[in-house]
């Protein structure tokens, strides 16, 4: 219910401004219609509006700045600072700042992210056959702050660090469910961890916004240690993906995509646990309604370009979630379609529109989820 209605609300605004353009203001008509070529800074603004029972009504707004660190020469990609904040009519609410900082001719690039929730959350268990039946609500607060550095060596090679820390806090609305008697669920009431890691990342993509050719593979490992007496757990997080994109004539981009996470440590906290589904990976599941210790997940996505201001796009998918043997008749499918909106066409920046569809298991209606983001989902 809650992305429906921000979904009506924005279409129902864009037919409204398509309608009206020449009494918007001048910023507004530059940021919708106006095709840039000056490579000159560009602001997007998305109100956000929504309603779902445990929340009540939540408003707000994203914002993304989008510019060139370098105008001069050719080959330096986009930076962006994106910010987030919605509150609700219940006391909930949703903060978050983000930059992707590309230095002159992709020297560096740096990644920060800070972000703070407090907001409901759905529990199902932990495995990969959890039921529709075990959902459990609980109430949770999470700060959470991210930093990288990665340095070019060579001409696709990136070598940098990873840095950061978070904090969780959870309060189970309906106690007695499979939060408080599922043994597998360690660290129930959250706590606080520091990070710290290498990375490492090849990158040949024509383009980081709206890729047309070439091939990312992303890899990074956090070792992680808790703080303070709630949280002595000690191990890492494994994260490696793989994007590979072509382009199979002037309309048409195919995408492939392939992403593996690996939880080490001897002890599992069940909110550090890999989640299948989200706006990226896996859409049509909830994040979080299968989690495990390990994860692998694969999508292809084919893309057309039906102007320069209008894409569609349709993917399929496969994935699952293990705690230590990886069996291929465990694999979930996906599957579904989505509109993008290119509102900066020199910098491929669009808005997009997807709805994903996943399994459906017995008694249960199938999953499935609408998805409205900034950017394309890899």
């Amino acid at each position: 219910m809650r992305k429906a209605l921000l979904l009506i609300t924005l279409l129902g605004c864009s037919t409204t401004l398509f309608a009206q353009r020449n009494i918007l203001p001048r910023f507004l008509r530059r940021m919708i219609f106006e095709k840039d070529t000056s490579k000159r800074g560009s602001f997007f603004l998305l109100p956000v509006l929504s309603s779902a029972p445990e929340t009540g009504l939540e408003v707000g707004a994203s914002g993304l700045y989008s510019f060139y660190t370098d105008t001069l020469t050719k080959g330096t990609r986009v930076s962006n600072l994106f910010g987030y904040a919605t509150i609700t009519t219940k006391g909930q609410e949703r903060l978050s700042l983000s930059t992707s900082y590309w230095t002159p001719q992709n020297q560096w690039h740096y990644i920060a992210a800070a972000s703070y929730v407090n907001f409901p959350a759905n529990f199902y268990g932990i495995g990969n056959n959890t039921l529709k039946s075990y959902k459990v609500d609980l109430g949770l607060q999470r700060f959470k702050l991210n930093l990288e550095a990665d340095k070019r060596l060579g001409k696709y090679i990136y070598l940098g660090a990873v840095a950061g820390g978070f904090n969780y806090r959870f309060e189970n609305k309906n106690p007695g469910g499979v939060f408080d008697t599922d043994t597998r669920v360690e660290y129930r009431n959250g706590g606080s961890t520091v990070f710290i890691g290498p990375s490492l990342i090849f990158d040949s993509r024509n383009n980081n916004t709206y890729t047309t050719k070439g091939i990312v593979v992303t890899s990074y490992f956090n070792a992680m240690q808790g703080l303070f007496g709630n949280n002595s757990y000690s191990g890492g997080f494994f994260n490696i993906e793989y994007a590979q994109f072509f382009s199979l004539n002037r309309k048409f981009v195919l995408g492939l995509n392939v992403q593996d996470q690996n939880l080490t440590g001897g002890s599992s906290p069940f909110y550090l646990l890999p989640a299948l589904g989200s706006d990226e990976m896996m859409r049509g599941y909830y994040n979080g309604r299968y989690r495990d210790r390990n994860l692998v997940a694969g999508q292809a996505e084919l893309r057309y370009r039906l102007s320069d201001r209008i894409g569609l796009v349709g993917f399929a998918g496969t994935g699952t979630v293990f705690n230590t043997s990886f069996n291929a008749k465990d694999l979930k499918p996906n599957y579904g379609g989505g509109l993008r909106y290119f509102f900066d066409v020199e910098k491929g920046l669009s808005i997009r529109v997807d709805y994903g569809f996943g399994e459906k298991r017995p008694g249960e209606s199938r999953q499935s989820g609408l998805y409205l983001a900034l950017g394309e989902a890899f």
